[in-house]
Formats: structure tokens, C-alpha cells, sequence
């Protein structure tokens, strides 16, 4: 039997939700990345949970793992086809938490870390 759902923001939260999915889906707006790339530009986060989150998105068809046959290996992300379609929803999680951050602390660069994420050209 088919999974139900009360509404759709279910099915979206199943994929994307809790504390990191969608920090490392936007760093990988940017393009390709290695998990240690990931790491360096998240670094609350533990290689453990890191790499489970990966898999969780790679096997929801999210993101690609690229293993290169080479020594020593080499493993990249990228967002699929599939996960490149959340991109309006991540820009607008970031927007929505930048006016939250302004409203609630004033300065963003109070409390924003110092992160490529966080210096985004106004469009």
C-alpha cells in the first residue's frame, strides 16, 4: 500500500528536511563538491551525519555521487537533474532566513558566518 500523506509539505520535508539536507543542497547550487569540500564549508557537522545525509539524498534521487576510477579515489556530489528542481525552494528558504536574521539580530553579518553562501549578489 502506497504511503499517505495529510499534505504535500510531508512528502517535501521526507526528502529534504532536518538540520543539514538543505545546507548541503545549497553548497551544491555551486556545482560538484567532495564530501571533504562539504565539510570544510560545514563544520558543525559530523563526517558521520554528513555522509548519511549524502546517501539519504543520493537515494532519493536528489544528488549524484561521481566515483572516479583513480588513485587515490576520488567521490563528487552534484545536484541531479531531479534535485536542481528545488532550487527556487532553497532560494527561498535563504531569503525567508536572511529577513528573519535582519529582524531579529538587525546586522546579518552579526551572525552569519563568514561563508561563500552568505555573499550572494543582489538580484
Amino acid at each position: 500500500m502506497a504511503k499517505k500523506y495529510n499534505i504535500s509539505v510531508e512528502a517535501t520535508l521526507e526528502v529534504i528536511g532536518g538540520k543539514w539536507k538543505c545546507v548541503i543542497l545549497c553548497h551544491l547550487t555551486h556545482g560538484k563538491m567532495r564530501t571533504s569540500d562539504l565539510k570544510r564549508h560545514m563544520p558543525n557537522i559530523t563526517q558521520k551525519m554528513l555522509t548519511q545525509q549524502l546517501r539519504e539524498l543520493e537515494q532519493d534521487g536528489i544528488v549524484n555521487r561521481i566515483s572516479y576510477n583513480q588513485v587515490p579515489p576520488k567521490v563528487e556530489y552534484e545536484l541531479s537533474e531531479y534535485g536542481l528542481s528545488l532550487r527556487s525552494i532553497l532560494d527561498s528558504l535563504c531569503a525567508w532566513g536572511e529577513r528573519h536574521i535582519i529582524r531579529e539580530y538587525g546586522d546579518k553579518f552579526a551572525v552569519l558566518e563568514d561563508n561563500v553562501l552568505n555573499h550572494k549578489k543582489a538580484d
